[in-house]
């Protein structure tokens, strides 16, 4: 099963591709450096396979490469950064020792 991950602006939002389909996505809300995500969601056909962990985790990986803060308000992505606390120093107010 390949997968891609990539941000798509036009829809401002990332996605998961899987073969080619869309298989998710992560909504987001971008202001000057600051992403807020607001939703995540995969297709009913795709779910129970870990898409939405690789979708949120190649997100983060993207938003840290490009030095952005992140608010996650959508529960999905808070609850994964929760479980993976090696991506909290991305969330806006966090301590960045």
């Amino acid at each position: 099963m390949a997968t891609e991950v990539a941000d798509a602006p036009e829809n401002k939002r990332y996605e998961i591709r899987v073969e080619g389909e869309v298989a998710g996505f992560a909504e987001y809300i971008l202001t000057d450096g600051l992403i807020t995500f607001t939703h995540t969601e995969i297709d009913p056909a795709h779910e129970g396979r870990g898409l939405g962990g690789k979708l949120v985790r190649a997100a983060l990986d993207d938003v840290r490469g490009r030095g952005l803060d992140v608010l996650p308000l959508c529960p999905f992505v808070k609850g994964w950064i929760q479980r993976h606390p090696d991506y909290v120093d991305l969330v806006y107010g966090a301590s960045k020792a």
